[in-house]
């Protein structure tokens, strides 16, 4: 094992000191003289976050099956360690080697939300990497960017060197043949950048120029040199069950936030929910054939000792061979003694049929997603559910033994009224009257009914049909939680139902970074300056050095919260293609304000554009 970078008095210091020593089951220790590149893979929060990211295990697992790559992780230090480092002059480092993340070649950042753009400042910053990638030399890694949040990069965009846009599975190794010749010749970090462009899905945001008009809005967004691409289209792999998959994935020293197997048995989604962002940008749905997830779940539970292993999907239901992988892993788990974990399911008869088989009903809470309480809005979003549905389903769950279900809903949504928001409380309510009629008295055995009602608030996005809606400010936020709050405590089984809300502060800066351009780059800079790190937990999120930090530098947070997009403004992300063309959008934004509902991709094809793929349900659906 090599050297720690902290000494034994400062682990003693920190909390949890296993997140920093590494040397963990499976992970990857190679000799660097034998390597040609070295790449640091980072996840911009604590270490129990970061290892519980499914994509950087893919990454760090294909990466370290190439000969001439060695790949290491590097994750924030918590807020116990961050000033010790500062203090004592001691570099951020790579887990694997110990050694600092200046040695590596790349930097490769995965930027999984927007409330961790002040993290990736606090890794290049006690990294010793220039905060600006203007200010970067020769020696410095190469600054990489890649995930969802690389789809509108724009307020990210001078930190970075470059962005990988779509999925990391097909292009890296490209890229690093790029990267592995440039230095053969001698090339410059430059002659790598301008090459590293005319790599499809890559983004250097140094050859593009923006300019604005005077209402602030975008006049263009063009390439500044030859050969660059005016449009970048996202990387996509086409064949899931041949693409990549981990089969020995680090397991840590300690409890991380998915502390179990995680099975990604497909990719996209056929809702077409208009809020969704990832529903948008992972199309068109691909499959994982049966064989292979079978395989795969053994191999990774051999592999890893975890005792749970949970399905990964953005709506698990849809798998068409989900009936015969949960038949096949109810029969190896149990023998096993591994639990099994199945999320993003539609509640219904197999549904509840399968998790009765695999979770104790005693101990555990089932979850619906009505996502709004009225069936106005619930069209109005494309939800595609009724409040029939949604009753029969809490109905079955309470007769196969279940008495708590947590319902999540979203307040802010466009076009939303007092009624809309008061609804929520009423579809509580008629849950809670369910039970009470569907279980007799003498079969309540589990204890009474709990109704657990939770509401975050709405955040438009891009690549939605809702990156043209105005978002609510914060006053209008709490007034609303305050009205459902009222409206819950009128309801006949208001004892019964809880009520939980998320922080208003938090959603509005969400909001502004989702769908900000470049001129939010120094206003971050600035907030990290002041004191601003993991924004996304509330005990540590400061909202006033944000503000302080957006008054300073002349941004008016209501042009990128509260107005309403023109159909014809250029965004700051239109130079990018996910795949689903901007008239779909646009059409389904004008559908929203009349209620329509747009049918699933199962159902029928709605010409999102995302069958130029060739992939996928989008030739099931024309064939």
């Amino acid at each position: 094992m090599n050297r720690l970078a902290l000494s034994d008095r400062i682990l003693m210091q920190v909390d949890k000191p296993a997140r920093y020593i590494g040397n963990e089951i499976n992970s990857v220790i190679k000799n660097k003289d034998e390597v040609d590149i070295r790449f640091a893979v980072c996840f911009p929060d604590v270490y129990e976050i970061g290892m519980s990211h499914l994509g950087l295990q893919i990454l760090y697992g294909m990466f370290n099956e190439y000969e001439d790559v060695w790949c290491e992780r590097v994750f924030s230090p918590w807020t116990d360690l961050d000033p010790i480092m500062r203090r004592d002059n001691i570099p951020l480092f790579m887990l694997e080697s110990q050694e600092p993340v200046r040695e590596a070649d790349f930097l490769g950042i995965t930027i999984q939300y927007e409330m961790c753009y002040t993290n990736i400042l606090q890794v290049l910053d006690l990294s010793g990497i220039p905060l600006r990638a203007c200010d970067r030399g020769e020696d410095d890694p190469i600054v990489i960017g890649g995930g969802p949040c690389t789809y509108n990069p724009e307020p990210i965009a001078d930190f970075f060197d470059m962005f990988y846009i779509g999925e990391g599975e097909t292009k890296y190794r490209e890229l690093f043949d790029v990267y592995k010749e440039n230095k053969k010749v001698h090339g410059t970090r430059e002659d790598f950048l301008i090459k590293a462009a005319g790599v499809h899905g890559i983004y250097v945001p140094k050859f593009y120029d923006v300019t604005y008009k005077k209402d602030g809005t975008i006049e263009s967004f063009a390439p500044n040199r030859p050969g660059v691409p005016a449009k970048i289209d996202k990387e996509i792999v086409r064949d899931l069950s041949g693409a990549y998959y981990i089969d020995k994935p680090v397991v840590p020293f300690t409890k991380v936030t998915q502390d179990r197997v995680v099975l990604e048995i497909q990719r996209g989604c056929i809702r077409g929910c208009r809020f969704c962002q990832a529903g948008q940008l992972y199309r068109p749905v691909r499959e994982r054939d049966l064989d292979f997830l079978k395989e795969r779940a053994l191999t990774l539970l051999n592999n890893t000792g975890h005792e749970e292993i949970s399905l990964s999907s953005l709506s698990s239901s849809d798998y068409s061979n989900l009936e015969a992988l949960v038949d096949f892993l109810i029969d190896e788990c149990k023998s096993r003694s591994v639990n099994i974990s199945l999320p993003s399911l539609r509640i219904d008869n197999f549904s509840v049929d399968a998790m009765s088989k695999v979770q104790d009903v005693k101990k555990s809470s089932i979850t619906f997603a009505p996502e709004a309480g009225s069936q106005r809005m619930r069209d109005v979003i494309n939800k595609g559910i009724t409040e029939k549905h949604i009753l029969r389903g809490a109905r079955m769950a309470f007769e196969a033994g279940w008495t708590r279900i947590k319902l999540y809903f979203m307040l802010g949504l466009p076009g939303e009224e007092t009624e809309d928001i008061e609804e929520i409380a009423v579809l509580s309510d008629k849950i809670a009257r369910e039970f009470f009629d569907a279980v007799p008295k003498d079969k309540r055995v589990n204890g009474p009914v709990q109704i657990v009602t939770s509401t975050s608030f709405f955040v438009p996005k891009p690549f939605t049909a809702f990156q043209w809606a105005p978002q609510d400010t914060k006053e209008s936020f709490k007034e609303k939680a305050y009205i459902l709050r009222q409206a819950v405590i009128r309801q006949l089984n208001q004892k019964r139902i809880q009520y939980n809300w998320h922080e208003t502060d938090v959603s509005v800066l969400e909001g502004i970074l989702a769908r900000g351009d470049r001129k939010l780059c120094d206003a971050i800079e600035l907030a990290y300056k002041k004191g601003c790190m993991y924004d996304a937990w509330s005990d540590t999120y400061r909202d006033d050095l944000w503000m302080e930090s957006f008054d300073e530098c002349g941004i008016d947070i209501s042009f990128y919260t509260t107005r309403e997009r023109s159909l014809d403004e250029i965004f700051p992300w239109d130079f990018l293609s996910c795949g689903v063309n901007k008239e779909f959008l646009k059409a389904e934004w004008l559908r929203s304000k009349e209620g329509m509902v747009t049918p699933n991709c199962a159902d029928k094809c709605s010409g999102c554009g995302a069958g130029s793929y060739g992939v996928g349900i989008c030739i099931k659906k024309s064939s």
